[in-house]
């Protein structure tokens, strides 16, 4: 599991990308040392806020997918569930395929029921956001002091 500082980051990043839409994806510029990182496996545990992450995984997802229906700039989207999944699972493949597989439900809800964009689409689009931010910061508030 990553230090409570770190996640708290990750929540942070992932509210502004569900509150300020289209957020801007960062990237983090390369490390200074060129020595590969080691990685020492631990052993996976479930965090208290696991329900939550899958439920908050399953919803970028579905942003991901209702976003790039509707043509908007969705990468964001896709890059907030890697820094997600880079700062919570950098050592649990487990954990890492459960919060994969929730993005991945998430797009394929949407994807069997919108296949155009419509005005439910971006309701539900913008639904899901709200929800997500709601999620993102409860879990920060909770679990990221």
């Amino acid at each position: 599991m990553v230090p409570m500082p770190l996640i708290a980051r990750v929540f942070c990043i992932l509210l502004i990308a569900l509150t300020a839409c289209p957020a801007a994806a960062q990237k983090q510029s390369p490390s200074a040392s060129s020595a590969p990182a080691v990685t020492i496996p631990s052993e996976e545990k479930p965090a208290p806020y696991d329900g939550q992450l899958l439920r908050l995984a399953e919803i970028l997802g579905s942003v991901h997918y209702l976003r790039t229906l509707c043509g908007a700039d969705s990468a964001d989207w896709r890059t907030s569930m890697q820094t997600l999944l880079d700062a919570e699972t950098p050592n649990e493949p487990k954990r890492r395929e459960k919060l994969t597989a929730s993005f991945n439900r998430g797009y394929r809800a949407f994807a069997g029921v919108h296949t155009t964009c419509t005005s439910a689409a971006r309701q539900a689009e913008e639904r899901y956001r709200n929800e997500g931010a709601t999620l993102a910061a409860e879990i920060a508030a909770r679990y990221g002091n």
